[in-house]
């Protein structure tokens, strides 16, 4: 499900139960694009079943699926279509058309070409946590981001969710962590990989990538002196998971690592149910041991700290806090 993690906070007082949701997003169920509408963004069914359930509630958790399918048409294509047409106006009237018939020209292009355009489908997987209050999505792309926060708020009447953010910046903790010379310093189960990106804030924008390269040394530190500073780093959470953190937090490139489903069931529903059960158990890990690196979720109206909490501190609690491909969930 999650090669990608972005995190969000979910508002209060928004606890609907599966039926309720259900219920609102039955009413936004998928439908390809019909013939001349160029994108369609609906609700499917994570198992994949035809006319199964849009929320599959599994230990806890509440897993969703929205299906966005878009028809395009190169540019040239259609502004060769419009010409045509307008070619025709002018040895037909003598008249050129003027700017506003021709912008008509080339939707009425557009309309005509996009039946016989090809459709491409991307799934995007919301995994939300009502025991923690959190809603997380593998969307990667800001414009993909948006497509999701729009079809929720629009199936959930009172939903409200915000980035998630911490008292110190990822940025910030990246930056000590490979500043440190030993591993001692590391933030407790989380460990540095051999994969980082740097860059500078000047004018340049300079960047220096390391790859499959051991962090500590003097030229890493020179370059962070010098004032590059870490966009992504790659980490290691008890051995269990790999990842990737960003400087916006976050997780590129997660990896379960050898061992974490092993002796899964080889039924599909079940392997579907112990596929969400364990991803979600372990990705709470992750989130929770890196919240606790970043000392703690920053609260509405708290001024972001500097340093990272020392290791092993707990994040402060909260009031909604408590102690592969497309077709499959992990």
């Amino acid at each position: 499900m999650f090669k990608n993690l972005t995190l969000y906070r979910i508002g209060p007082g928004w606890a609907p139960t599966p039926d309720a949701m259900e219920k609102a997003l039955d009413a936004a169920r998928f439908q390809p694009c019909p013939a001349t509408q160029d994108k369609s963004v609906g609700w499917v069914e994570p198992r994949g079943e035809a006319h199964g359930p849009l929320v599959e509630a599994i230990a806890g958790q509440r897993i969703l699926k929205l299906q966005i399918e878009t028809k395009s048409v190169p540019g040239a294509v259609v502004r060769r279509k419009a010409q045509e047409a307008a070619d025709h106006i002018e040895a037909t009237t003598g008249r050129k058309p003027g700017k506003k018939e021709t912008k008509a020209l080339r939707e009425d292009a557009l309309l005509s070409l996009l039946p016989q355009a090809f459709a491409r489908q991307q799934s995007l997987w919301v995994w939300i946590d009502p025991e923690r209050g959190w809603l997380a999505t593998d969307a990667s792309s800001q414009g993909k981001v948006d497509d999701l926060i729009t079809a929720l708020v629009r199936a959930f009447d009172g939903l409200v969710i915000t980035l998630f953010n911490t008292q110190v910046t990822p940025q910030t903790a990246m930056t000590q962590w490979l500043s440190v010379t030993d591993a001692e310093e590391w933030p407790e189960g989380l460990a540095v990989e051999r994969d980082c990106e740097l860059r500078s804030s000047d004018e340049e924008k300079s960047v220096v990538k390391f790859t499959r390269h051991h962090l500590f040394n003097d030229e890493v530190r020179r370059h962070i002196t010098e004032g590059k500073l870490p966009v992504r780093l790659a980490l290691n959470w008890e051995g269990r998971v790999g990842f990737t953190l960003t400087e916006s937090m976050s997780l590129k490139k997660i990896n379960f690592l050898e061992g974490v489903f092993e002796d899964r069931p080889a039924n599909d529903d079940e392997t579907f149910d112990s596929n969400v059960a364990i991803g979600t158990g372990e990705l709470r890990g992750v989130l929770d041991a890196l919240i606790a690196a970043l000392g703690g979720e920053l609260q509405p109206g708290q001024v972001p700290g500097h340093e990272p909490a020392p290791a092993g501190e707990a994040p402060a609690p909260d009031a909604t806090a408590a102690s592969a491909d497309e077709g499959a969930p992990f």
